[in-house]
């Protein structure tokens, strides 16, 4: 069954650990069928309940999935397999609008902020035992939420927004439940998933944001938390509008014991308010990241919640980095305090070639979205095929496939490298990608 692939291992930890180092090094391929339980205890020598254990541990990894009678398989795109492994590979001389990276130019110089946290440092060095979060920090972030409408709360700070998405998922669930995400949405948190041994449950998403619709279907269905975008959504670009706000609200009022993530990693780049969800549920995160707005390096997010979803978070990085660095604090907060980045500016440099670039498919008769952000989501009758084709034109798209889970095919089109003198040749490149292949007529 398995081919030339055998299976070994006495404890449950020591199997498990086999398959899934097999799955990684592509000895067990996705799709591929794992032996019976007790055909793999006779073999080994163990008890069934043995392999039963091992076969938990893999599924809440999301490593395998069992199909009740169909017995276990791989999983098609294992824990071990991520998203991003469907990269594609820009040849020289291509422009890469891949990469969903911000526009470097819009970046503010780091040597001041850092020099300046720097010295305080000097003056105040950080020991064991101090508080882990920066006090200039909680000051500017606590009064930009507050004029946000971010409902009063703790604060702490994590190691960037995936980091605090799967904080706060472990501070409340466990592997097996399920979890209403955004489809198509960002593709670390679609991958986080199984690595948590959570269950995605697909919500589709508009310009306006997450359907009131899909998400009260998934809660009802048994969804146990909500990961929502607040702006600037990866990949479509969509943003919460106070409508649909209103409509997300009405449905989580009606499941109180619903997780809320919100993640705002367009604030500061992104010149559309936000309407928070936060406080329609009793445990609740929104958090801040300072990725797009300060630089991907700068590895830090600032989250505010519920009492208990903060002290679990807080307890949590305890027993692991126990804080993020007070240095990397103090050097967002001088940024962010100083005003180093001018975000009107910002959000309208990232409009100014996001619109433009919608309105010129839109001539060619294409769609895209991309309401808010610096990338587009334009549907196509074959990803592969466009993909390709674009490639061939000088142009590198990120496939739609390391966004989705069941909403149709598409690509995502970074615009933060585009200048005004690429808008029409890339809207052409892009028109003649989705169009489908003349048909040959052979005689």
């Amino acid at each position: 069954m398995l081919g030339e692939y055998r299976i070994e291992g006495r404890g449950a930890a020591e199997i498990a650990a086999d398959v899934e180092r097999a799955v990684g090094t592509g000895k067990l391929t996705p799709g591929q069928p794992l032996p019976p339980m007790r055909e793999l205890a006779a073999r080994l020598g163990v008890n069934p309940n043995t392999v039963a254990a091992a076969y938990r541990t893999l599924r809440e990894r999301g490593v395998i999935e069992t199909a009740g009678r169909r017995g276990s398989r791989v999983r098609p795109k294992p824990v071990t397999t991520g998203r991003d492994q469907l990269r594609v590979e820009v040849p020289p001389g291509a422009r890469d609008l891949s990469t969903g990276n911000p526009d470097p130019a819009l970046l503010p110089r780091l040597a001041p902020a850092l020099a300046a946290a720097a010295e305080e440092g000097d003056r105040r060095p950080v020991l064991y035992g101090n508080d882990p979060v920066a006090p200039d920090l909680v000051r500017v972030a606590r009064a930009e939420l507050d004029a946000d409408g971010v409902p009063e709360g703790s604060l702490t700070v994590t190691s960037g927004s995936l980091d605090a998405i799967e904080r706060v998922l472990a501070a409340h669930l466990r592997p097996g439940d399920a979890v209403a995400v955004e489809d198509p949405g960002w593709g670390s948190v679609l991958d986080l998933m199984p690595a948590l041994g959570l269950r995605a449950v697909p919500v589709a998403v508009d310009d306006d944001g997450p359907s009131p619709e899909g998400l009260a279907r998934a809660l009802a269905a048994g969804a146990r938390a909500l990961i929502v975008t607040v702006r600037a959504q990866n990949p479509t670009g969509a943003a919460v509008t106070a409508s649909r706000a209103r409509a997300l609200r009405a449905v989580l009022r009606e499941h109180p014991n619903a997780l809320l993530i919100e993640d705002d990693h367009g604030h500061g780049i992104v010149d559309l308010p936000p309407h928070p969800l936060a406080g329609a549920t009793r445990h609740w995160a929104f958090l801040r990241s300072a990725a797009k707005t300060y630089g991907p390096d700068l590895r830090l997010a600032v989250l505010a919640g519920d009492p208990v979803t903060v002290d679990r978070v807080r307890g949590r990085l305890r027993l692991g980095p126990g804080w993020v660095s007070l240095l990397l604090q103090r050097a967002v907060a001088h940024l962010w305090a100083g005003g180093a980045v001018d975000r009107a500016a910002v959000a309208e440099s990232y409009r100014s070639r996001r619109q433009p670039l919608i309105d010129a498919l839109a001539v060619r008769g294409v769609r895209a979205q991309g309401r808010s952000g610096m990338n587009l989501w334009i549907p196509v009758p074959d990803e592969t095929t466009a993909v390709a084709r674009l490639l061939q034109s000088g142009w590198g798209v990120a496939p739609g496939a390391r966004f989705r889970l069941t909403s149709p095919p598409a690509i995502r089109v970074t615009v933060s490298p585009l200048a005004p003198a690429d808008i029409e040749p890339v809207a052409e490149a892009i028109a003649t990608a989705v169009r489908p292949s003349p048909s040959r007529v052979y005689g």
